[in-house]
């Protein structure tokens, strides 16, 4: 089994995270998708992180991630950012 290494990456510079009112952690919003060199599903957060959305059943069930429609309909949904809930930092940040 190959290990999937996510690497902190970024779509712009702002901090936009609200904080989930039932434990505190960061929220970003979803502001929108674009696929990577091997054609996997990246999702753009308003915090400027990006995460990739694989579907690769049984490990992680994200239909979803494969209809346009259902991209689509994510926009501006709330999304728990996991660089955020680490305290990621990254140069290009500048934080």
């Amino acid at each position: 089994m190959q290990k999937n290494v996510e690497r902190t990456s970024v779509t712009n510079a702002p901090r936009d995270c609200e904080r989930a009112a039932e434990d505190g952690r960061p929220i970003s919003r979803i502001s929108g998708f674009h696929q990577d060199d091997e054609g996997h599903w990246v999702v753009e957060l308003s915090c400027g992180h990006t995460q990739h959305l694989r579907h690769q059943p049984p490990w992680q069930a994200r239909p979803w991630v494969l209809d346009p429609d259902e991209r689509a309909r994510r926009i501006g949904q709330p999304f728990a950012c996991g660089w955020c809930a680490q305290g990621a930092v990254s140069d290009t940040l500048g934080r």
